[in-house]
């Protein structure tokens, strides 16, 4: 029995150094994304400042000159709120490893009655926006015990929709007309009785 020897062709130098190319930019990219991996679990578990680093350059995420960072989720249409406005709102508070301590569907919250990073937050929101903020601790509750599911020194994270927001003076006055009116004493311009 006879063996026919069929002989193997080189391979050209020119595809050698593709495979080379090719297995280069592979090993790159398996760097950048252990890198970017690892980058994401340190921020996560690392320290508020770790986290907020990596989360500023986070796409769409803006910090602020005081240290708020805040994302706009949708635009919302008009003015915006100020210290003597009280916001109507729907909100979810969370930590950073997603524990929620906190959420309302319409929530009225004096605007300058809040902590800071939340009262800045709502400022630069609009009617009809929603926003995720993160708040650092010196602009949250800081090293304080609130005696509830919010451990001190921690990132607060809201997801807020701003509904509508009016000034104290009339949400003042709306009330004082409810309690009048509650007394007997009628709605205002309305006839009296006999």
């Amino acid at each position: 029995m006879s063996v026919t020897a069929v002989p193997i062709q080189p391979t050209p130098r020119r595809m050698i150094g593709v495979l080379w190319a090719g297995l280069a930019v592979l090993v790159i990219a398996a760097i950048a994304f252990a890198w970017l991996g690892t980058s994401a679990a340190v921020a996560q578990t690392g320290t508020n400042e770790q986290f907020l680093a990596w989360n500023a350059r986070q796409p769409g995420v803006q910090t602020t000159a005081s240290g708020l960072q805040y994302k706009v989720l949708k635009e919302g249409t008009g003015a915006h709120p100020t210290d003597t406005d009280v916001a109507l709102i729907k909100y979810k508070g969370t930590l950073r490893d997603g524990t929620v301590f906190d959420q309302n569907e319409r929530a009225p919250l004096p605007v300058a009655q809040v902590v800071p990073g939340f009262s800045e937050g709502l400022k630069l929101m609009q009617k009809g926006g929603k926003y995720r903020l993160w708040i650092k601790p010196e602009l949250g509750y800081g090293d304080r015990d609130t005696g509830g599911a919010i451990p001190p020194n921690s990132v607060l994270v809201f997801d807020v929709d701003l509904l509508e927001f009016i000034p104290m003076a009339v949400l003042q006055q709306m009330q004082m007309q409810q309690m009048m009116g509650g007394q007997g004493g009628g709605a205002p311009g309305a006839p009296a009785g006999r």
